[in-house]
């Protein structure tokens, strides 16, 4: 299986890609915009471990900076 995203600022040519892929029987789903977000933030998150801790008490002093 492999996935791709597509972004468009034309709802045209947008709603042109999600017929193809119908006429092509390739799956398609719209996202809205928390499931967007929600990939963002797990692809931050796993970009960030290090496996490493972090001293809390420096890390909130550099937060309230």
């Amino acid at each position: 299986m492999q996935t791709a995203i597509l972004n468009s600022d034309s709802k045209k040519d947008f709603n042109l890609l999600l017929e193809l892929a119908k006429k092509l029987n390739i799956k398609a789903k719209v996202l809205t915009e928390t499931e967007i977000e929600e990939i963002g933030l797990t692809n931050v998150i796993k970009q960030g471990r290090t496996g490493e801790f972090v001293n809390t008490k420096k890390f909130l002093e550099k937060l309230r900076k």
